[in-house]
């Protein structure tokens, strides 16, 4: 009897931690293939679709609907990869549920040993849409520059011409001069008192490349925390320090931009896109030195600025491609 007890009891183990199994492997949730991974939901297995590249650049906030969507239909509904380096795996349901997607993984690379770890790398390389979370860009040039992170998402969005995006500080990584936040944020006032203050660290040309975005600066949370003064002084230090007619994109928060391959900026969202560039050779700033004031002037003419407010539907545009069109929004002049 004890015996028959004891198989009777095997036997329904043995099928429990079957079910658990299968449960475990379903396709609607799993656990992460790498280190690095902190959640995957949809179907573990790889797959291959057609893709069409693009870029995303989100102000923070609230996140808008509508720009996933459009990732998720430019990734042919393929594997979508958030990567952060705090924060947890919320995206992954979000996404999941705008659209018919294969599966939604997020990875948190908070280390250079993870952001060189082969897994990771085969995770992204896999992947038909990234997108990078907010959180502090400073970690990100920290931990991902010159690493296989860096290098699989500038082949993601340059070679198998996928779908990449960021919000907040993921945004602030995509342009090729980038505000790194090394030594910390900065305010306007901060930065227009002393461009070179030590909290104003630019990156130039040394990190992610997308196109459209060679010669650009992006910022976030841009009305809301009143950041066209840094976003200026921005420019003003890419032109000093480079050569170049600085450009720079402030987005408001709940507020996107989608970069079609043509360079066609779409604008989502409840706020504002500010499109910013330097006049022209003959517009450099009058004084941008380490311990003075900015000054640039010219005539009230400083900086171009095209100001383009968003919608549900994407209407309003913007050429990123000749940065001389737009739609929906006016043109206006910063100067300080």
């Amino acid at each position: 009897m004890n015996r028959f007890i004891l198989f009777a009891l095997y036997t329904w183990l043995v099928n429990l931690a079957i079910t658990v199994s299968c449960v475990q492997n379903d396709e609607k949730i799993s656990n992460g293939r790498s280190a690095a991974s902190i959640g995957l939901v949809g179907n573990v297995n790889d797959v291959n679709t057609t893709t069409v590249g693009g870029t995303v650049l989100a102000g923070g906030g609230t996140d808008v609907d509508e720009i996933f969507q459009w990732m998720i239909k430019k990734a042919g509904g393929g594997d979508f990869v958030v990567i952060r380096a705090s924060g947890t795996d919320a995206y992954n349901s979000y996404i999941y549920d705008l659209g018919t997607i294969d599966s939604v993984e997020t990875l948190l690379i908070n280390s250079r040993e993870l952001a060189n770890d082969p897994e990771v790398e085969r995770t992204l390389l896999n992947a038909e849409a990234v997108f990078i979370a907010g959180g502090d860009q400073a970690n990100y040039v920290n931990f991902w520059k010159n690493t296989k992170v860096h290098h699989a998402l500038n082949y993601l969005r340059n070679t198998k011409l996928i779908p990449v995006g960021g919000t907040s500080a993921g945004c602030a990584i995509l342009g090729n001069t980038y505000f790194a936040a090394l030594e910390g944020t900065i305010t306007s006032i901060e930065a227009l008192d002393n461009p070179y203050n030590k909290y104003l660290t630019l990156g130039y040309n040394d990190f992610l490349k997308q196109p459209y975005l060679s010669d650009v600066v992006t910022d976030s949370h841009f009305a809301n925390r009143d950041r066209h003064g840094r976003l200026v002084t921005f420019l003003a230090r890419m032109n000093k320090d480079t050569g170049i007619l600085g450009r720079g994109i402030g987005l408001d928060e709940k507020t996107a931009v989608c970069i079609e391959p043509s360079g066609i900026g779409k604008i989502y969202g409840k706020g504002t896109a500010y499109f910013l560039h330097q006049k022209g050779i003959n517009s450099t700033p009058e004084t941008c030195l380490n311990g003075s004031r900015l000054d640039w002037y010219q005539n009230q003419r400083a900086v171009r600025v095209y100001k383009v407010q968003g919608t549900d539907d994407g209407t309003n545009i913007f050429d990123l491609k000749t940065w001389a069109y737009g739609t929906g929004g006016h043109h206006l002049y910063y100067y300080v």
